[in-house]
């Protein structure tokens, strides 16, 4: 029985002293609430991320607004990632974010799409008929007074002059992931997404790219939490910002900024 006990504390000492000579980065996770949008650049740049640093990352992927809330309610996250400015400007107005490690890290851009095997094209202008495009279908984007891609969309149709004509056809939905869908599934003959959503879904079709003076500019800010405590994610918010994540992005659609 002796011999029992000593070995198992030789065992848990052994386990001790590897944890104790690890790297401080394996140990760590970094967690990342990220706009929706995001997913599939994110996650390669977090592979990319894991692959180099041998540290692995957590993503809670959702419409910016709900994660700011999340946030705010305190959910446990080291770094944020907004798909408009409002949302981090509301997390930096409460004290919960680091405004020494906040920067503008991408662009994107809005469109109109339609399942594809109905796309045809649209000629995005001023006074264009939407609304008889939709007829009795709706048009599927996020909630306009809260998520950024449904904001974006609202702005554009108002400085177009046709938001008043399909007002009441929208079909507002909780993430832009989730107005993709419905018309990658055919439930709503239009949408409005961001051009990276709609390469990321092989159901769907950009019918009509918005003039980029007819909304805000699409910025998508970062920055660490206040409340962080794990030491690796200023190193990740470099290595989202550098050349080595650049391409993962820019090959689902999104401009890095500099």
């Amino acid at each position: 029985m002796m011999r029992d006990w000593t070995k198992r504390i030789a065992i848990a000492v052994c386990l001790a002293a590897s944890a104790l000579a690890m790297p401080a980065s394996a140990q760590e996770k970094v967690t990342v609430f990220a706009a929706a949008s995001l997913k599939n650049a994110l996650d390669a740049a977090n592979t990319a991320w894991t692959e180099e640093t041998k540290t692995e990352t957590t993503v809670s992927y959702a419409a910016s607004s709900a994660l700011a809330k999340q946030i705010e309610a305190g959910a446990p996250a080291d770094v944020f990632i907004s798909a408009d400015l409002a949302w981090m400007d509301y997390l930096g107005e409460k004290n919960l974010i680091k405004p020494e490690t906040r920067s503008n890290l991408l662009g994107n851009r809005i469109v109109l799409i339609a399942p594809k095997d109905a796309a045809k094209a649209v000629d995005i202008k001023k006074g264009f008929d939407l609304a008889g495009l939709i007829g009795d279908g709706k048009l599927a984007m996020g909630a306009v007074d809260s998520v950024p891609a449904g904001k974006y969309g609202k702005a554009a149709l108002e400085s177009l002059g046709v938001w008043a004509s399909v007002e009441g056809k929208v079909a507002g939905a909780e993430s832009v992931r989730a107005a993709l869908a419905l018309v990658s599934r055919g439930e709503a003959p239009y949408g409005i997404v961001y051009q990276t959503d709609a390469a990321a879904d092989t159901g769907v079709t950009i019918v009509g790219t918005f003039p980029e003076d007819s909304h805000p500019p699409i910025i998508y800010p970062i920055a660490v939490l206040k409340d962080s405590s794990t030491s690796q994610a200023a190193s990740y918010l470099e290595f989202l910002k550098s050349e080595k994540a650049a391409p993962l992005f820019e090959k689902q659609g999104f401009t890095v900024l500099k």
